[in-house]
């Protein structure tokens, strides 16, 4: 990721965002209040969202730095910091009453492993779970963004087939906007049957 798109999601802009625009959504979208998994936080201020409502907080982080200091900054809260590739570390199978991938698909350098990244997180929900998303369409503006960074954006359009053949069921997408806030954003829910 390059550093001024970490600044951004360390920064006020972003937490303004996640409070305002995103949170509302999330609390609509499915239950936040049990044992939930995040994947890819980043820097944390999507955890901080996340914990305040979660009975657990499982944040599985690729990135070894990142994970380190989310993992000191929250040590004796309900977040537990996992360092590792969401699709390769060993998540427990049908823990998770929710699981979310916020803003993070488009850092996955394959399509490939994108779709493993979903089949793990799938797993690891309980029966009826969800799992809940929104990521970066592929636009000038967000493109720009990500200059030297690895950006592969979901397709809308093959996000449906994509989740189903990781066995979800009940796909929901949103990136006409449906809601206010979508913007240049796709956002999905998919529930584990």
């Amino acid at each position: 990721m390059n550093k001024r798109h970490l600044e951004y999601l360390a920064g006020p802009q972003w937490a303004e965002f996640l409070r305002s625009r995103l949170r509302p959504w999330l609390m609509e979208a499915g239950d936040l209040n049990g044992d939930v998994l995040e994947i890819g936080p980043g820097p944390g201020l999507t955890t901080d969202m996340l914990r305040a409502n979660a009975a657990s907080v499982t944040a599985v982080e690729v990135d070894p730095q990142l994970a380190a200091a989310l993992a000191e900054r929250l040590v004796g809260t309900n977040v537990h910091v996992i360092a590792g590739d969401a699709s390769r570390v060993s998540l427990p199978e049908a823990r998770f009453s929710t699981a979310l991938c916020l803003s993070m698909l488009h850092h996955v350098p394959s399509v490939r492993q994108q779709d493993d990244l979903l089949a793990a997180a799938q797993r690891s929900l309980r029966s009826g779970g969800t799992l809940i998303g929104v990521d970066s369409l592929d636009t000038e503006r967000i493109r720009a963004a990500h200059e030297d960074d690895t950006f592969l954006p979901i397709d809308p359009e093959t996000l449906p087939a994509r989740l189903e053949a990781a066995s979800f069921t009940g796909v929901v997408i949103d990136y006409g906007g449906t809601y206010q806030s979508v913007g240049d954003q796709v956002r999905f829910v998919a529930r584990r049957p």
